[in-house]
């Protein structure tokens, strides 16, 4: 009796080519989902190569004394970037943020005021916690319109972004109240979209791959710089707001200002939030 033996099954090379991409996939596939539990977002247009890499941490410092000069021109009282993001919109027929109020009246010897206040436009307690923090420019606002006599200058402005699934808005304002000094308050909020909470500097940078331990020399050496500057300026007489360069607000993980656009992180430390100054420093990523 003749025994014929099963033929062992042979695989072309298209079938093994297939197997391989498959296998390929899912590990990929693994890959990303692992990372995106971790926060770690992907543009996967940069991922696969279809687009240039951030501009955070590589700029030259022609580059960041640009920015610097051309930061008042960025406050365009708009968000940039939130297509796609209806969804989380209380009213979809406005943007994720838009302006709540918007005044322009002058009354001599009393007030010039020019304010664009924002909302931010989605239905969430945290969110709520802003608007209602924002409010205060708002009740500013209105109680410097109620004045006589006072003479106060009083401006709001703000711009807002959605990169990467944060959304990022900055405000500024300035108030000139008679022979005081003025005043110039920023406040940033800094939402994460995708996890439905606010997000920490802290965050941003791990989620751009930015060394911490390198941005920290950097802000200790220009801080210093500026301080250094002030110092001069006082042993020729003027009266100019001093940093104590050795502080803990410099740290990173108490620095909440900060604004985040597609290329740039602007670090904000705006003195006049907790005393009538004008002074403000910005550490440019």
């Amino acid at each position: 009796m003749k025994v014929v033996l099963p033929e062992e099954k042979v695989f072309n090379k298209r079938q093994i080519a297939i197997y391989v991409t498959i296998v390929f996939v899912c590990i990929v596939s693994v890959v990303i989902a692992f990372c995106v539990q971790f926060y770690a977002r992907i543009d996967f247009k940069r991922f696969f190569g279809f687009e240039s890499q951030s501009e955070l941490g590589k700029k030259s410092e022609e580059q960041t004394e640009l920015l610097k000069a051309k930061f008042d021109q960025i406050f365009t009282n708009q968000i940039q970037g939130d297509e796609g993001q209806d969804s989380k919109k209380k009213r979809t027929d406005k943007s994720l943020v838009f302006t709540k109020l918007e005044e322009k009246s002058n009354q001599l010897n009393s007030y010039d005021v020019d304010v664009h206040i924002p909302y931010i436009n989605i239905d969430n307690e945290i969110i709520e916690r802003y608007n209602h923090q924002i409010e205060d420019f708002v009740n500013k606002t209105n109680s410097v319109l109620e004045s006589q006599n006072k003479n106060i200058i009083y401006t709001v402005e703000y711009v807002a972004n959605v990169q990467n699934d944060i959304l990022s808005l900055m405000i500024r304002s300035h108030l000139k109240e008679g022979a005081s000094a003025q005043r110039v308050i920023i406040q940033t909020y800094n939402y994460d979209l995708r996890n439905n909470k606010e997000i920490s500097l802290e965050e941003v940078l791990r989620i751009e791959d930015i060394d911490t331990s390198h941005l920290q020399e950097k802000i200790k050496s220009e801080i210093g710089i500026e301080q250094k500057k002030v110092e001069d300026l006082k042993s020729l007489g003027y009266n100019i707001y001093s940093r104590d360069a050795t502080s803990d607000i410099y740290h990173i993980e108490n620095s909440k200002e900060f604004y985040l656009t597609s290329d740039t992180l602007y670090l904000i430390y705006a003195y006049g939030n907790d005393t009538f100054t004008s002074e403000t420093d910005l550490i440019i990523i």
